[in-house]
Parts: C-alpha cells; sequence; structure tokens
C-alpha cells in the first residue's frame, strides 16, 4: 500500500495505513499525538518492519542512554518484521548505522530514499532532523532543496517541507528567504510548528523581537498541539522578552510555561539551564529555580549520548553549585577524549565538548583567562554539537564575557563582531551592553596605564 508520501509500505489494510500516515503527520508537526498513532500501527502489526525502525529512531533522537537499548530492541524486531521494499530496508539501514556510532551512514541510507522517492517528506524529516544534532546546516539545506520540486501544490504535506527549507535558510544566514519560506509553509499546513519555529529564528537572529512575540503569539494554533516542543516555541518567546528588557515575562514564562512539568528531557534542560544562564549574565537574581535543573541533570551525567546535552548538563551543575557531579563530568569527557573514539558523537564529546566543558567550570570558578582560553579554543567548531545558532549563543556569550572579564577587550570584541556578522549586522541588547563593557575595561586600562 502507498502512503502519503507516494512511498510503499507493506501495510495490507487502510485501518492501518491511516494510522500510519496520522503518525508521519504528527511527526512532522512535532504533535503530542504521535505516539499514539504509531502505538496503534505497532499494536495491529507488530512485524511491520518501516514502523519498528521508525520507533527506533525516534528513540535516537531522544539522546538518552536508555532509549538506546530500546531502539536496539526495535531493531532487531524490525530485522525479524515485513521489509518487503527498499525503502523499509533503508529505515532499517539507517537505525543499524546510527546504532553503530556513525549517524552520518544512518543519513546516506535515509537519502537514499529520497533518491528514490523525493516526494518522502517523512525521510526528508528524519535527514534533516539527524543533520540538525550534527550541526549540519549546509548538509540540511542541500537535502531538502533537493526534493522541494517534488512537494508541489499537490502534495499533501507541501507546509512542512517548506517548513523544513524555512529552517535551513536561517540556520545558513538567508534571512529574508527563511521568513518568506516560513510564512508560505504554514499557509499550507498551520500546525507546522517547525516552521513558525523557523520563522522566530529570524526575528531573534534579526533584533525583531517585538515581531516574533507578536507571530507566537498570533499563531499559537501552530504550535500549542505540540509534544515537548511546545516549551521551546516557550523558550524561543522567552529569549524575544530578554532583549527587550522584560525579566517579569522572562521569569514568568519559565516557571508557568517552560518549567510547569519538570521533565529530564534534555531538550527541556537546554532550553531551562540556557536561559538561566543568560538571565545570570545580566545580573538577574533566578533564585533557587537552579536546583531542580541541577539534580535531574545530577542523574544524566554518564549518559554521553551528546555533546550538546552534556554542556547543558554542565549549565545546570555549575548553576547548582554540584562541585563534585561538574568533576565527574568533566572525567568522563577526558575518558572519552584519550579513547581516541570512532563513534561520530563520541568524537564531539572529545572536541569540542571537552574543552567547552572545561571553560564552563573555569567560568563558574571565576577563572576566567582558563575560561576563556578554553571556550576560545572550542569555539571553532562548536557547531559540531548540534542545535541551532540561538542555542549555541548561550556559549557564545560565555565565551564574549570570559574575554571581557579576563580583561581581554580586544579579544572580546573580535568576538562580538563575529557575532555581530552571523547576524546580518542586527545588533540586539547584548551586543549594546557588551560594547559599553568593553568601552569600559578599555578606559580603565588606559587609566592604569597613565598612572
Amino acid at each position: 500500500m502507498i502512503d502519503v508520501c507516494s512511498g510503499d509500505t507493506s501495510l495490507q489494510d487502510a485501518a492501518s495505513l491511516n494510522d500510519w500516515n496520522a503518525t508521519i503527520r504528527a511527526f512532522l508537526g512535532h504533535s503530542a499525538t504521535t505516539p499514539t498513532h504509531l502505538g496503534a500501527v505497532l499494536a495491529a502489526n507488530p512485524d511491520f518492519a518501516m514502523a519498528q525502525a521508525l520507533r527506533g529512531l525516534f528513540c535516537m533522537l531522544l539522546g538518552r542512554r536508555e532509549m538506546v537499548v530500546t531502539a536496539t530492541e526495535a531493531l532487531a524486531i524490525a530485522k525479524k518484521g515485513r521489509a518487503s521494499h527498499p525503502r523499509e530496508k533503508a529505515m532499517i539501514a539507517a537505525l543499524q548505522s546510527w546504532l553503530n556510532g556513525h549517524p552520518t551512514q544512518a543519513i546516506a541510507a535515509l537519502e537514499g530514499i529520497l533518491l528514490a522517492n523525493p516526494a518522502d517528506t517523512m525521510a526528508m524529516k528524519l535527514s534533516q532532523a539527524i543533520r540538525f544534532v550534527k550541526g549540519d546546516a549546509k548538509g540540511m539545506r542541500r537535502s531538502v532543496e533537493r526534493v522541494l520540486p517534488a512537494h508541489g501544490a499537490d502534495h499533501p504535506l507541501r507546509g512542512f517541507a517548506h517548513g523544513c527549507h524555512a529552517f535551513t535558510l536561517e540556520e545558513t544566514g538567508d534571512y529574508a528567504g527563511a521568513e518568506a519560506a516560513g510564512l508560505h509553509g504554514l499557509d499550507a499546513a498551520p500546525d507546522d510548528a517547525w516552521g513558525l519555529h523557523a520563522v522566530t529564528h529570524v526575528y531573534d537572529m534579526t533584533a525583531q523581537s517585538q515581531r516574533g512575540i507578536n507571530l507566537i503569539i498570533a499563531r499559537d494554533g501552530s504550535w500549542l498541539h505540540c509534544n515537548n516542543f511546545r516549551y521551546h516555541v516557550w523558550w524561543h518567546k522567552a529569549l524575544l522578552h530578554l532583549d527587550m528588557g522584560q525579566i517579569d515575562a522572562v521569569l514568568d514564562i519559565y516557571d508557568c510555561k517552560m518549567r510547569v512539568d519538570k521533565t529530564d528531557d534534555y531538550r527541556d534542560i537546554a532550553n531551562a539551564s540556557s536561559l538561566l544562564m543568560r538571565l545570570q549574565l545580566e545580573g538577574i537574581c533566578v533564585g533557587t529555580r537552579w536546583d531542580e535543573l541541577a539534580t535531574l541533570s545530577e542523574a544524566r551525567i554518564e549518559d554521553g549520548c551528546l555533546a550538546f546535552a552534556d554542556l547543558h548538563y554542565m549549565l545546570a551543575l555549575i548553576g547548582g553549585e554540584r562541585d563534585l557531579a561538574i568533576q565527574k563530568l568533566l572525567s568522563r569527557l577526558g575518558q572519552t577524549a584519550k579513547s581516541a573514539p570512532e563513534a561520530e558523537f563520541d568524537q564531539i564529546l572529545a572536541h569540542p565538548g571537552l574543552a567547552c566543558a572545561n571553560g564552563l567550570a573555569a567560568f563558574a570558578e571565576g577563572n576566567f583567562e582558563a575560561s576563556f582560553v578554553a571556550l576560545s579554543a572550542a569555539r571553532p567548531v562548536m557547531q559540531s554539537i548540534g542545535g541551532s545558532h540561538a542555542q549555541r549563543d548561550v556559549f557564545e556569550r560565555l565565551t564574549i564575557d570570559a574575554g571581557i572579564r579576563a580583561g581581554q577587550a580586544d579579544k572580546a570584541e573580535a568576538l562580538l563582531l563575529q557575532r555581530i556578522s552571523l547576524r546580518a549586522g542586527a545588533e540586539d541588547h547584548f551586543t549594546s551592553l557588551r560594547r559599553g563593557a568593553i568601552a569600559a575595561l578599555r578606559q580603565t586600562s588606559f587609566v592604569h596605564a597613565a598612572q
């Protein structure tokens, strides 16, 4: 039977196909109903290999050590199940490759599906999701642009494809194109949270905070249906309020929206820890908010799945002053680095993960010179930890602040100018404050030199 992506399946009844199509659409929309639909497919078709492979890939995207076990179980079932089409076999191969430590090969398997059927929106989204975790913005853009012509006006999922395109345009610096593509996609798929979020990224990166807030409010139907991705949209709204100096609004979002559920998903902890760190860098007291994040992060320090996750756990640990846990995380990262790992994500843990973690720990200790050296060493390849420019910006801010506090005015200013360039010349509130801090540092240095 043929699904909504014009792809072959080994399903044999209409009800199961409807559930499968609902799974695909829910996945594309980051809907909270995704596991319900996938569960219905598997309940009726436990030997449907492609659904088992998809379940395994979903588990791997969660970046949690215990979910690797579940993904391995899904792979074993998939290999024994019905896999009568090349598409299904490629999905199994993608899961196998990632479990083997080679997500690049997983991407290649998914791209093979797209070569055979560029209308396969699910395969495109999976490829983008893995590339996103790898920080491969250019690859994300190449992938979606190859298949966009197959997502014409008659494709039922075309809006989601345009939303994915919008995000890649934003991450590669085409902000005008990203805004247009994202809004166009929302016309076809009003529930496309990813496309809505791509346009929000544009407004963040170009210092159009009020426009971003207005968009999130006006288009709440695009994201309130989401799984924990809705917390990420709230995070974006909080960032926009922070840029406008509206601290009460930021803290209200944090308390009443972002952390109303005390989840330990690494993406939720990343949202929360990076926001609290941004607030602290601006001298805002966040009270005891670090405590629950630090406790949750302390329980994850042996995961070692993704550098992005580990570094945000580190933010929570230093915020919560968990010195022993900080040393344990640094030790584990050091052991990974010494082992000369072959697995791709372990290589990222080794570098830039270890250098960045050392820089964060030194920052917390007030050793700003050592922090600046370590963070600067990590900085050229920080994109490899994955995530977006907006997410990684917390590490950029810390690097700049470490430079300022270490008395390195020229070097800190050079980094600030590079940050402005990435943002198409747009200057946000952080930029204006750091320009003032650098000027004050130079004035102090001049006075001391004259004495």
